[in-house]
């Protein structure tokens, strides 16, 4: 037989290219990702969440710690996979964060730092969701009035009013900036902004958004001023974006104002006006909670 193309350096390897000499078959050893061993040994999570919890340190292979959800695991041999969540933080709400109580609804103020709802699955954090049903949401570094639902019923009751804009709200904000007319309507689309999609940003093609506002105090030597806020629309990041748009960003905002550092954002939900259920069709309320020290401190 003749072989045309490369030459062998070693006389053996012709001899096995020729088919003189049959090499022992190599055993492939089957392996899997270990998300994937995961995700059969835990379907109450999705992969993502279990993606979380191998980055954060939370698994072990045989004992050993592994951070990466790609690691490739030899299923032949015998494998010991440990999940070892820890125990989620417990948030014991003072007395005087709760502003109103009935069987069917919580009204709280609620502090900065707190989130709304876990961000996916699980969260070691505690949430507002620790203490009843969503029914509307501020960004965790807003305080202020906050209504929760205690049943299925309620909830629904009180989000539709939010979905139909029958509540009012009314927010205050310490901005970096005074803005030049001292009342007036900031009526401007919004949009995520695509370059950083956790952003937001005014955009012609966006949903529209309202947001009616007057000054309250102003410091001119600080370039500051205290804003009431009563936003028509519900955008995410609405008032953050607004002011920020028109040279007024809001004290303390990571986001839009990383040239204005502070300890906490100063923006807080001080009244809520909703009807709340019971007989003859419920009842309207208005909830107010008073502004935090922190404002009068920098004001």
């Amino acid at each position: 037989m003749i072989i045309t193309g490369k030459k062998f350096s070693k006389p053996e390897m012709s001899r096995v290219k020729n088919g003189d000499i049959i090499l022992p078959e190599t055993k492939v050893l089957e392996r899997k990702r270990l998300d994937l061993l995961l995700v059969d040994e835990h379907p109450e999570y999705n992969r993502s969440t279990l993606q979380n919890f191998i980055k954060s340190g939370y698994v072990k292979v045989n004992g050993e710690v592994i951070k990466k959800p790609n690691a490739e695991i030899i299923t032949e041999n015998p494998v010991k996979i440990e999940l070892s969540i820890p125990e989620r933080k417990t948030l014991e709400l003072p007395k005087e964060n709760v502003i109103y109580e009935d069987d069917n609804v919580l009204v709280i103020n609620k502090p900065a730092g707190l989130l709304s709802m876990a961000k996916g699955e699980y969260t070691e954090e505690p949430t507002l969701e620790d203490f009843g049903l969503l029914v509307h949401r501020l960004d965790r570094d807003t305080s202020g009035v906050v209504i929760l639902a205690k049943n299925e019923a309620a909830q629904k009751y009180l989000r539709n009013q939010f979905q139909e804009r029958k509540t009012h709200k009314t927010y205050y904000a310490i901005t970096c900036g005074i803005p030049k007319l001292k009342e007036a309507k900031i009526d401007l689309p919004i949009a995520r902004n695509l370059k950083h999609p956790t952003t937001f940003m005014v955009d012609p093609k966006g949903k529209p958004a309202e947001t009616y506002y007057k000054v309250e105090k102003e410091d001119t030597a600080k370039n500051q001023a205290l804003l009431e806020l009563k936003p028509i629309s519900g955008r995410t990041h609405q008032l953050r974006v607004h002011l920020k748009y028109i040279g007024c960003p809001i004290l303390g905002d990571k986001v839009y104002n990383k040239e204005h550092p502070a300890k906490r954002l100063y923006l807080h939900a001080g009244s809520l006006e909703i009807t709340i259920p019971g007989a003859d069709g419920g009842e309207r309320t208005t909830f107010t909670a008073p502004l935090p020290p922190e404002f009068n401190d920098v004001f």
